[in-house]
């Protein structure tokens, strides 16, 4: 897998012309989406490389990217955040216990994994919609997001490649 990044990169480079891009994203807005390997933001919300930051995450938790999109405000310019959350999301399967359960029998006895497992909140969900609105109302409501940014929430259909917004 991992041995054809170099082979792929290669033809990738024989077509770059994108190294004239600027720093900051040019539409000044965030996607923040899950990490789910059917997700691939540029092309199905239209967005050009250098056009916005695009952060991922299981679930696409606004949380886990606060301190991202605190960088992506302060220091390059964006004033819009659009939160994308999906069908068939794997985040909707489990719950943190689980999780650091299953973390902890398959290293029985070690106090230092069960230790640090015990301190994560996996931000998991049971309802997909809900999941979204708390995620918009959390960074409409920190005081580390500037309060003039519009914040939008979003569900990517994975069966359907539709995207509709929630609020």
């Amino acid at each position: 897998m991992s041995s054809l990044f170099p082979t792929n990169n290669a033809s990738y480079v024989t077509s770059f012309n994108q190294g004239h891009l600027a720093l900051p994203p040019a539409k000044k807005y965030i996607v923040v989406t899950c990490m789910d390997a059917r997700i691939e933001p540029a092309s199905q919300l239209g967005i050009n490389l250098g056009d916005a930051h695009v952060i991922r995450n299981a679930g696409g938790r606004a949380e886990d990217a606060l301190r991202s999109i605190i960088i992506s405000q302060r220091l390059l310019g964006t004033r819009e955040i659009a939160i994308f959350h999906h069908t068939d999301c794997g985040m909707l399967t489990f719950s943190t216990p689980m999780l650091r359960d299953l973390v902890k029998k398959a290293e029985p006895g070690n106090q230092t994994v069960s230790g640090l497992v015990d301190q994560i909140d996996f931000q998991t969900f049971s309802h997909l919609e809900e999941s979204i609105k708390q995620d918009v109302q959390y960074l409409k409501e920190h005081p580390l997001v500037l309060e003039d940014t519009e914040i939008t929430g979003w569900v990517y259909e994975v069966e359907t490649g539709k995207a509709r917004q929630i609020q």
